[in-house]
């Protein structure tokens, strides 16, 4: 299955979601760091754009600042990275530990792991929110909390195509 695929099938199919729990872990972490490297790179596009010598008055320290520039770049590209790689395999974590209660009350079958690979897909509207909400005339506290609605709903509606339990006799 291809990336690609799997990107329009989150945004689109929220159904197909569940059947993605399937997949080997390994595909499905490919695609969490796709995203992590999306979040990373928009992150670096705009530090890069937001970094303004100009604005700092003391001469001395403007120079240094020019002088270190090659290794202020590097440095951070690779502490967004790893610092955004925590950040949404803790959200997935989070998210799949909800899930996982979810999945209880509505009484269908799933491993935490099954969730976990469901969660990352679901994500997907989230991640692609926050990171254009800089560009958005809305508070990051909405933003916030309607990423979590949207992640849940998508979790539910992938969860009703999970199996049901069996009635206990």
């Amino acid at each position: 299955m291809k990336h690609s695929q799997l990107f329009i099938d989150s945004l689109i199919h929220p159904k197909k979601l569940a059947a993605y729990r399937l997949l080997p872990i390994g595909k499905v972490i490919q695609y969490t760091f796709l995203l992590v490297s999306f979040v990373t790179v928009f992150s670096f596009g705009r530090f890069t754009a937001g970094v303004s010598i100009n604005t700092i008055d003391f001469s001395g320290l403007t120079e240094y600042i020019e002088d270190i520039k090659w290794l202020l770049y590097p440095a951070t590209f690779i502490l967004l990275f790893v610092f955004t790689t925590m950040l949404i395999f803790a959200q997935i974590a989070i998210y799949a530990l909800a899930g996982h209660f979810i999945l209880k009350v509505m009484k269908r079958r799933g491993e935490y792991r099954h969730i976990w690979r469901t969660t990352t897909f679901a994500i997907t509207w989230a991640t692609i929110l926050s990171t254009l909400s800089e560009y958005l005339p809305i508070s990051n506290t909405i933003i916030s909390i309607l990423s979590l609605l949207l992640t849940i709903t998508l979790l539910i509606v992938a969860f009703t195509k999970y199996p049901k339990q069996p009635i206990a006799k």
